[in-house]
């Protein structure tokens, strides 16, 4: 998702690199393949890359294309998709000229409902510019006006909006499970930055009616709330202190849920399975589960401890209890891969079916600096499907029986929401 600027000097450099290698190697000893996937994964075309899995990703495909076994006759990019051994320029040419004018996704590793995805932002896109151009003005026909919609709309989410949280109610339920741990510290910040949200969507209906109605000036901050409720986008004032969406139900389905949880988890108690979507800052819940382990342990120090992920085979209905140590979560989602709950492993995703619901995941933690065990996949998790790091939040290893490698290439991701 990051756009890296990739250029033909980052071809040139490496074509010049290899040329050079190819000089000066002792024939004895063949190519060293490792000098070659260093300089054009780390610092050729990696010294422009800045994310950690962008990175990876590109030492895989360093891994996967150079080697001695390129020059198998059995070696293939993908089907079609050979290593040409001719004599000429011109065979050469001529070779290219038949290549698919469009390459399939599975020629880069991907799997083939890649292009969907593709296909669908784009589609998303001309659909976005065609909205952003439609006239803003109110309707002079027969049918209702812009403002009239916009007002009905006012009303009928002024009728579903949570109400606030109260201080005392919140003070009191937290002392009832603990006091100021790290987890309810979390929770008492989580609660208070949608208490923000809250006051600022009624705050903003109610005005907005108003100056309908003609009652106070239509300023420039409801106007463009009227554009954007209008167009069932999210208004640019709430999207600012909330989180992005891509429409206006999907957003206040998702505020009506996240009150859901923190109202349930202060006035009944910490929830059997957190929902890990729900949360403003989800490394710092994580985070503060570390340090609640990490307290219960003596000799522990916080600094050696990290996270511990494990897929299980129930979902969120099926959880009866919490666990002993750590926490559960749900409602994650698959992507590039699909997920096999009996075998509990990565398998590949069916024709047409994009995302995958995930089972339930006990996250917890250990003491040790021991390295990963290399037969699972380090999955990254994104609260969007825009894999940024201001997206990303942890990484959830899973289970696999073919190399990493191939999860890596297939671009494997767990998104807390698909929109």
């Amino acid at each position: 998702c990051i756009p890296y600027e990739f250029n033909q000097s980052d071809l040139a450099a490496c074509v010049q690199f290899v040329q050079n290698h190819l000089d000066d190697i002792d024939p004895r000893k063949g190519v060293s393949w490792n000098t070659v996937r260093y300089m054009v994964g780390r610092a050729q075309y990696g010294g422009r890359v800045t994310d950690d899995y962008d990175s990876r990703q590109l030492v895989t495909y360093t891994k996967a294309w150079f080697g001695e076994h390129m020059f198998g006759e059995d070696f293939k990019f993908f089907k079609g998709y050979v290593i040409p051994n001719f004599r000429t320029i011109d065979e050469f040419r001529g070779y290219i000229d038949e290549m698919p004018l469009t390459d399939s996704p599975e020629v880069f590793g991907l799997h083939p409902n890649a292009d969907i995805t593709y296909q669908t932002k784009m589609a998303r896109d001309v659909l976005d510019t065609i909205v952003n151009i439609q006239p803003k003005d109110s309707g002079a026909g027969g049918g209702e006006t812009r403002e009239t919609i916009v007002a009905r709309q006012a009303d009928e989410f002024l009728e579903k909006l949570p109400t606030d949280f109260v201080p005392h109610e919140v003070r009191s339920g937290i002392n009832k499970q603990g006091g100021m741990t790290p987890i309810n510290v979390c929770l008492r910040q989580e609660i208070d930055r949608l208490q923000r949200i809250l006051s600022a969507v009624r705050s903003t209906l109610l005005d907005l009616k108003l100056a309908i109605d003609g009652t106070i000036i239509m300023s420039e901050h409801l106007r463009n709330a009227l554009d954007s409720l209008f167009d069932a986008r999210v208004p640019e004032a709430w999207t600012t202190i909330s989180w992005p969406s891509t429409t206006i139900g999907f957003w206040f389905s998702d505020l009506i849920q996240r009150n859901q949880q923190l109202s349930d988890w202060v006035h009944t108690g910490r929830p059997m399975v957190f929902w890990l979507t729900g949360f403003f800052n989800p490394q710092g819940f994580l985070t503060a589960m570390r340090q609640e382990i990490t307290r219960a342990h003596k000799g522990w120090a916080l600094d050696n401890v990290k996270l511990q992920t494990d897929v299980m085979k129930q979902m969120k209905e099926d959880i009866t209890a919490s666990p002993a140590e750590g926490i559960y979560i749900h409602g994650l989602f698959l992507e590039g891969a699909s997920w096999d709950r009996r075998n509990a492993r990565l398998t590949e995703c069916q024709p047409k079916v994009l995302f995958t619901t995930m089972p339930v995941i006990h996250v917890s933690a250990i003491n040790s600096s021991a390295p990963k065990d290399p037969r699972l996949y380090g999955c990254p998790v994104y609260r969007k499907p825009r894999r940024t790091d201001l997206n990303y939040i942890f990484e959830v290893d899973l289970r696999t029986t073919q190399n990493a490698d191939h999860w890596t290439l297939r671009g494997v991701a767990l998104l807390c929401a698909t929109t």
